[in-house]
């Protein structure tokens, strides 16, 4: 009996336990679906995925097959083809994901079918961590401790890469990674290999990690594991990483699994509160204290092109427009300028950053631009406000950063600061205290 595997944030044959399932009774049918909203990424994203469905198709042989449409026609058409009872699938909780995969169980119950789920993109699926109370945890190191007791499985056994019959594709994925390159080229591509990627983790807990606690905040240091990536495609699972950092006896290994945790808990938050993926969950100021208008329009595409005069905004959003990343330490900076200097709504910079991100999750870059907003769950307080000096100061001493993605710097055509950062302080300070009042 065959069985379908439908690749969803799971692009990978290790660790993987609905492929496992799907091979349990013989050789399965693998599909990954190209679906209208992938239209809405930005080419940068649409070659990565190409690049990473390649490689799986590669990694199976050639049997893994793409269509194009909406997904539960497509799983469907798999199913019916293969003559499939089963579909297996890792569950989704943000609310795209959960739609997408209630309308595939629907359209497969409708055709005598079965959609099932086992595992998550999580070490611990949202919902599972909660306080004695059965209440969710909505501050971040009481949910860490308790994520930790949780505990969670060890990864699964890999999957058989001989035990896949052939589906057939209407996607091309060569084109669609040179389309992509054409609408965005790359600086640089990242890595997008399954066995590339393990070497990746293997590289970094057995040298860079020393340094990772005191050094991470360094985007002039390469001291990241950099694997935001393949943890946002699916390539590796967090399990598989937590699996092998747990064998380090370190400081450094254990703050490099709270990182994964806060991963986990943004994930929690937005499956217990799904409007957080668009509405503040504690607004802090006043509606009218939000800039509107053209000259609103103005500073975000200044923000949005790396022209604001403040060296380390520009830098980080340059940095993000060649490559498709930035530094976590700079996302917090550029978010900060965006929605206190600037005094624009998260929710621009959360959608302009959907579009640029290479590593986009949906549940952190929501979650993360509430966190620096003030408005989320365990966020920096309103009244936090990142000066973008002082932080270059810190965490890029040399400048060396800076000069890497300015090469006009310290030239005439470098722009000015385009607003005075003390005065737009204490725009947003009264703008907090007017909402206080308000409240």
């Amino acid at each position: 009996m065959t069985s379908v595997w439908w690749v969803r944030r799971d692009a990978r044959l290790a660790d993987n336990p609905a492929l496992v399932s799907a091979q349990e009774d013989g050789p399965a049918a693998a599909v990954a679906v190209w679906t209208p909203a992938i239209r809405l990424w930005s080419g940068r994203r649409r070659a990565h995925l190409a690049r990473v469905w390649w490689s799986l198709r590669e990694d199976t042989g050639g049997a893994l097959g793409v269509r194009r449409g909406p997904a539960d026609d497509a799983v469907l058409a798999v199913a019916r083809e293969h003559d499939a009872p089963v579909v297996w699938a890792a569950q989704e909780f943000s609310p795209a994901g959960v739609r997408e995969q209630e309308a595939v169980a629907a359209a497969l119950r409708a055709d005598g079918r079965e959609l099932r789920f086992i595992g998550s993109p999580y070490a611990v699926a949202p919902g599972r961590v909660r306080k004695g109370d059965g209440t969710e945890f909505k501050v971040f190191t009481p949910f860490l401790r308790a994520w930790r007791e949780h505990g969670w499985r060890s990864p699964a056994p890999d999957a058989d890469p001989d035990g896949f019959v052939r589906v057939e594709s209407d996607v091309d994925l060569d084109q669609r990674a040179a389309h992509g390159d054409a609408d965005d080229p790359l600086a640089e591509r990242a890595e997008f290999r399954e066995a590339r990627i393990h070497d990746q983790l293997a590289d970094f807990l057995a040298g860079d990690i020393d340094r990772y606690a005191s050094e991470r905040d360094r985007p002039d240091l390469d001291a990241t594991s950099h694997l935001s990536a393949p943890l946002a495609y699916g390539q590796i699972h967090p399990r598989t990483v937590l699996a092998a950092s747990s064998r380090l006896r370190s400081d450094a290994a254990r703050k490099f699994e709270s990182e994964v945790a806060w991963r986990e808990f943004h994930a929690d938050v937005l499956h217990h509160h799904p409007r957080a993926q668009r509405e503040s969950l504690t607004p802090v100021i006043p509606e009218d204290a939000w800039a509107t208008g053209s000259e609103a329009d103005e500073a975000f595409m200044a923000w949005r092109d790396g022209r604001t005069g403040f060296p380390l905004v520009d830098a980080g959003m340059r940095e993000l427009a060649a490559t498709g990343t930035m530094h976590n330490r700079v996302r917090m900076v550029v978010a900060s300028f965006l929605v206190k200097d600037l005094h624009l709504p998260w929710q621009r910079g959360a959608a302009y950053f959907r579009k640029a991100l290479l590593d986009y999750d949906h549940a952190q870059n929501q979650l993360n631009w509430q966190w620096v907003a003030g408005t989320g769950r365990d966020a920096a307080p309103y009244f936090r406000i990142f000066n973008p000096e002082s932080q270059a100061k810190k965490f890029d001493p040399d400048r060396r950063y800076v000069e890497r993605w300015l090469p006009e710097l310290d030239t005439p055509a470098y722009p000015e600061p385009m607003v005075d950062h003390k005065a737009e302080r204490e725009v947003s300070l009264a703008d907090f205290q007017r909402g206080k009042e308000l409240r």
